[in-house]
């Protein structure tokens, strides 16, 4: 869809340095597949307009982009990363242990992680948790107790999903979408069927169980896809038979092809996720190195446009893409002009 240019204020115009010499004058982001779309939509407006160049957008995974993002200092390293779950202690320490010591966590809004299949394909219209773990796992309850995975249709699931055979297409490991899939599907589904407790009634200590919990099957009935969605959309459509895992915001641009189904009977939409409603979201986040402002031009100016009212809010261009808005964004802006770091620092 064509993007509107925005109308700048003059005061922000006036605002902007272009007397500094720099060794680099643009911006770089890595990062999350799930931010990358909004990143690059911010990224072309910034350039038109503001007096500075357009910022350079990569993806590659959350995981990814945060250790380029903890290799250093300097200008050869990047300024922001994109990533669709929060940054974990032992990046931050990564971070620390090469002179990354400031970083400013920037949450933009928040993105639902759907179950789509082809619009004429078979009629996968409403899943549990449940109906994931057992159709993905490689140890199901059977009668009771713990037993392999043999099953091959959805139908030897539950009984109320189609008579086709089980061909699920999930992201990789590296994406912080699969995170939010081991923890909010496959690790809730394994507590509802029973197999949490009877894995710990086992002996299993809680790490190794949710370690459990969260893998899944190596037969070819799960496939890990490393590349972006528009992949799992590839293979969906040499398989009509297949359900892939989408971000909302993808599901919304493709639903000329993909139908969606439930999650515990909610729909999910911006209004359900905003609220909370529905039990598969995540928020999406950007991540600044504090060294960098004031040494990378318009690196600050790029990361408070990107959060603006008329960027990020309920009525901006990114929720036309599927960004679910963010209710505590004022603060978030706050964070940003205030340059408050993740330790509470300015």
């Amino acid at each position: 869809m064509p993007f509107a240019r925005f109308t700048v204020s003059a005061a922000a115009i006036t605002a902007l340095s272009t007397t500094a010499a720099y060794a680099r004058d643009n911006v770089q982001v890595a990062g999350s597949s799930t931010v990358l779309p909004y990143a690059s939509i911010v990224a072309e407006a910034f350039g038109e307009n503001f007096d500075y160049p357009t910022p350079v957008v990569e993806s590659g995974g959350s995981s990814a982009g945060l250790k380029r993002f903890c290799e250093g200092v300097g200008e050869n390293t990047i300024d922001i990363a994109n990533a669709s779950r929060a940054m974990r202690e032992k990046e931050v320490a990564a971070c620390a242990e090469n002179g990354v010591t400031e970083i400013i966590e920037v949450r933009i809004g928040y993105d639902g992680i759907v179950f789509a299949s082809q619009l004429d394909g078979p009629a996968f219209t409403a899943f549990t948790p449940s109906d994931w773990y057992g159709a993905l796992a490689p140890k199901v309850m059977v009668d009771g107790a713990l037993a392999d995975n043999t099953r091959t249709m959805w139908s030897e699931v539950n009984a109320d999903l189609p008579e086709v055979e089980i061909a699920a297409f999930i992201p990789g490991t590296k994406h912080g979408t699969r995170e939010v899939f081991e923890e909010k599907v496959l690790l809730q589904g394994c507590e509802d069927t029973g197999a949490m407790q009877a894995m710990m009634d086992g002996g299993m200590d809680e790490d190794a169980t949710e370690d459990a919990c969260m893998s899944v099957r190596t037969d070819g009935r799960s496939v890990d896809i490393d590349g972006d969605y528009t992949e799992t959309l590839a293979r969906i459509g040499s398989n009509p038979e297949g359900v892939g895992v989408f971000g909302l915001a993808f599901y919304e641009n493709n639903t000329d092809t993909l139908k969606v189904a439930t999650m515990n009977g909610v729909e999910p939409t911006t209004e359900t996720i905003s609220s909370g409603e529905y039990p598969v979201s995540r928020p999406l986040f950007f991540y600044i190195k504090k060294a960098h402002i004031g040494v990378i031009p318009g690196l600050k100016e790029f990361a408070e446009f990107f959060v603006a009212d008329e960027v990020a809010g309920p009525d901006g261009p990114l929720a036309n893409y599927g960004l679910v808005s963010d209710p505590e964004l004022a603060e978030t802006q706050a964070t940003v002009a205030e340059e408050k770091t993740m330790q509470g620092g300015m």
